[in-house]
């Protein structure tokens, strides 16, 4: 009968007890005095909560372990958020008005005060661990499910045990007033007690399942090894005198049943493979260390006796039948157990990791707070991380301009696209060509030259008229003078139009050397039509060389090479798609890598949590720096297709094909946009110089209108001159007949009028504009040219300007201005046409 049915009698451990300690009012008086008040009062919801949680624990345990699992759970994580933020320690300027007392669980006449959160740490921690033992206690054990849950509550107590060994007994115990039950010895041994338990009913579940003998043994051998641990620490220093000997006498004899146990278990898997020797070694090894220990059970639980005895008798059947079996058929030497080696193990438990469980990185208690070292851990970290992002930026920028270099060395893909017709240009190529196609393109620059001629025709049919209309007020002019002689007084018209005339002929001299250019840009047009066709192809890739495949192919490869290469392209523009991706999810990862709650819920060095957390980005680094080393071998492999297609396709002359039309389409387009800007200062030059004879043209119009009011009052003047002469003579005889009769009630003339010495000295020879119209005259309708003719449904590119007011009087120096509205050629640079009073070059050979 198997021992497992009787042995089940387990330990669980007792809590540590407390006294009331107050936490509100000494950590509220410390965030007023090093933050402030409002500070204070922000957090005063905070700490009710953690006065709470304090006062819950004092209390006698919640009849419900698990409610007392999670009030520990939440006080455990409060309080690493009060380790960051109140420091508690005998200091003038720290917390020194708070004390922890705790009891020994083993001796209740030992405790231990300290101002040290640790020692409440360790003991919230002790407490824990004592809770899963008594929550493992408390499952049916005796059903396959009970003793599932009851192993997990052990596996947790030891976690919680081996947390506080690792975290917090060392702190706690650094001072001379610490207990035992929280020293690394102590719990140490508790990790080992509660493994043992929590491996035992694994043990147990293993035999109700009908398992194999040697799993058996195995799982039963790692039970004993958990209790041999434990009772190491229990017979020495400092927990040999600390514990009662029930606990001893407990873990020794669970010690003992268990290695004979597994001898038992092992022994069967022996018989069944005939290795009798070693069975009888292993049972007479198994019995006596039963034997042994029972001889240290005096005060041991019966139930414990009981199964050393079942075990007992159990061992001593089987080795009677191997010893009997042995002498009559195997005749096998038995060893020694000291020959032996040591029997297999298979461990199924492991202390449970309480670090996500207790982990307070993400309560919000007290979270204003942020001392002056988390916040420069937090940018030291920072930094860390930039440093680390930076790099790899710096590595992938790096591999995607090494790609792009070696493509263009090797002429790819531009090669591998003319193969199949697709040729392409670069892309600022490719933009200039398609400015000038915007632009009208070679074929429309014959509009344009047409645009010139026009503007051409309309300066010179303007410039004709306004010399025409001073030649035809110099000669009526010349026709009075003539007439009336020496009474005819007021200047000669040659006189008065000189400027106006020198103007005009500078005019009519840029207009013959404007004419010159236009002559030169023509014949550029013609001698490089040829040349700049090429820009009128749509789109431009046609007129770029494709590849040729070979005249002749024995084998057709050139498709399998060419296939092989596009497929090495596409691989090695994938690594690219996949750096872009590498950089964003290291982007992405630090924008959401806060690690200041878990900065906020540790003291001391910083460390060893960099490390950890700085490990996150180690796998995208790993892929960084694979996807370089792929990157690197996929290009050796590009060269060397590269090179095979090459050769195959005669790259070269087609290289030097595509270089000849590429340099074909730079010239072209350098000779387009040559003359395009030549055409271009021709018409700003014709539309300037057109404003500036419509001006001169309004100039002249009122000097003509001006002359001829003039003309009209000197004749009126002159005659009535010479009609006084005749009244004085009693005779009506002159050179010129009368023409004005005055009426015979006219009233006679006034006396100055007949001063023959002096005619009308106060007559203007100009009068305002709106003085000029009398009965019987109409001003000349002097207006700009009509517009030159424009070709059906075109627009006339330049309308003519308003026309100008009349300056109030020719006399005045409007017609003698040498430099006013004279065309300034319209921005700065060298232009192919002058400015209309000036000489020189118009054209870029």
């Amino acid at each position: 009968m198997a021992s497992s049915s009787l042995s089940n009698l387990m330990l669980a451990i007792h809590e540590k007890k407390t006294n009331s300690v107050d936490l509100y009012r000494p950590l509220r008086n410390y965030v007023t005095f090093t933050y402030s008040e409002r500070e204070a009062q922000l957090i005063d919801d905070d700490l009710e909560t953690l006065k709470q949680l304090r006062s819950d624990l004092e209390r006698v345990p919640d009849p419900s372990p698990s409610a007392r699992r999670d009030l520990l759970i939440s006080y455990y994580k409060v309080l690493c958020l009060v380790e960051t933020r109140f420091p508690i320690s005998p200091d003038k300027d720290h917390v020194n008005a708070v004390s922890f007392l705790w009891y020994d669980a083993f001796k209740q006449k030992h405790k231990a005060t300290q101002q040290n959160i640790h020692l409440e740490k360790a003991a919230v921690l002790f407490n824990l661990g004592a809770t899963y033992s008594q929550i493992g206690l408390g499952y049916d054990r005796t059903t396959v499910d009970g003793r599932r849950q009851a192993s997990h509550a052990f596996i947790a107590a030891a976690g919680a045990f081996a947390y506080l060994k690792e975290n917090e007994s060392t702190k706690a115990t650094i001072v001379q007033s610490a207990t035992v039950d929280v020293s690394v010895e102590c719990v140490g041994m508790l990790e080992r007690l509660m493994l043992a338990q929590a491996q035992e009913c694994v043990f147990e579940n293993t035999i109700a399942k009908g398992s194999t003998p040697g799993v058996c043994a195995k799982i039963a051998r790692q039970v004993g090894i958990y209790y041999e641990e434990a009772l190491a620490a229990l017979i020495t220093s400092p927990l040999k005198d600390h514990f009662d000997k029930g606990w001893i006498s407990h873990v020794q004899l669970k010690a003992a049943l268990f290695y004979s146990e597994a001898c038992f278990r092992y022994g069967k898997e022996l018989h069944e493979k005939e290795e009798i020797a070693e069975e009888i070694a292993r049972l007479r090894s198994g019995a006596s260390r039963l034997a042994e220990a029972k001889k240290s059970s005096r005060g041991a639980p019966a139930q414990l006796i009981e199964a050393m005895n079942t075990l007992e008798s159990s061992i001593n059947a089987n080795l009677d039948r191997a010893v009997k079996e042995n002498d009559r058929v195997y005749l096998m030497r038995v060893p020694s157990p000291s020959s032996l080696s040591p029997l297999p193990t298979f461990s199924m438990v492991k202390p449970m990791n309480m670090t996500e469980i207790l982990d307070a990185s993400k309560e919000k208690m007290f979270a204003i707070l942020v001392p002056d070292s988390s916040a420069k851990a937090l940018s030291r970290y920072t930094e860390m991380v930039d440093d680390v992002i930076r790099t790899q930026a710096e590595r992938l920028q790096q591999a995607s301009e090494l790609t792009r270099v070696r493509l263009k060395e090797m002429d790819l893909p531009d090669s591998i696209l003319a193969v199949d017709g697709n040729s392409a240009l670069s892309v600022d190529l490719k933009e200039d060509v398609e400015a000038v196609q915007i632009s009208g393109g070679p074929a429309g620059l014959e509009a344009e030259l047409q645009q010139l001629r026009d503007l051409k025709r309309v300066n010179q049919e303007l410039l004709v008229h306004t010399e025409e209309l001073l030649q035809k007020e110099a000669t009526e002019d010349s026709q009075f003078r003539s007439q009336f002689g020496t009474r005819w007084t007021r200047p000669q018209s040659s006189t008065l139009t000189k400027n106006l005339q020198d103007r005009l002929n500078r005019f009519a001299a840029n207009l013959k050397q404007a004419g010159e250019s236009d002559v030169k840009i023509e014949r550029s047009v013609r001698d490089n039509s040829a040349l700049m066709s090429i820009l009128d192809r749509r789109p431009i890739e046609s007129a770029v060389p494709t590849l040729a495949r070979p005249i002749m192919s024995l084998d057709a490869t050139e498709d399998a090479i060419v296939g092989t290469l596009k497929q090495s392209l596409r691989q090695l523009e994938n690594l690219g798609a996949q750096r872009a991706g590498l950089e964003d999810m290291l982007k992405e990862m630090k924008r959401k890598d806060d690690i200041l709650p878990k900065l906020m819920t540790i003291t001391g060095s910083y460390e060893d949590m960099f490390r950890k957390e700085i490990s996150k980005y180690d796998h995208i680094c790993e892929d960084i720096s694979q996807n370089i080393e792929v990157q690197e071998q996929l290009l050796m492999q590009i060269q060397a297709q590269n090179e095979e297609f090459s050769t195959l396709f005669n790259l070269e002359d087609y290289k030097a094909s595509k270089e000849k039309c590429y340099k074909q389409i730079q010239a072209a387009i350098m000779k387009y946009r040559e003359i395009k800007e030549n055409i271009n200062e021709g018409l700003k030059f014709y539309v300037t110089l057109q404003d500036a004879i419509t001006n001169v043209k309004q100039q002249c119009s009122d000097f003509v209108m001006t002359r001829s009011i003039q003309c009209r009052e000197m004749i009126e003047d002159v005659q009535r001159q010479m009609s006084g002469l005749s009244f004085q003579d009693h005779r009506s005889s002159g050179p010129y007949p009368s023409v004005h009769q005055p009426a015979a009630s006219s009233p006679p003339p006034p006396p100055e009028t007949q001063n023959p010495s002096h005619p009308h000295p106060h007559a203007p020879y100009y009068r305002p504009p709106e003085q000029m119209s009398r009965p019987g005259y109409t001003i000349p309708p002097y207006g700009p040219p009509p517009p030159y003719h424009t070709p059906h449904g075109q627009p006339q590119p330049y309308p003519p300007q308003a026309q100008q007011q009349p300056h109030p009087s020719w006399q005045q120096g409007s017609y003698y201005d040498p430099q006013g509205q004279q065309p300034r050629p319209p921005y700065p640079g060298q232009s192919p046409y002058p400015p209309p009073h000036q000489g020189g070059g118009y054209y870029r050979q």
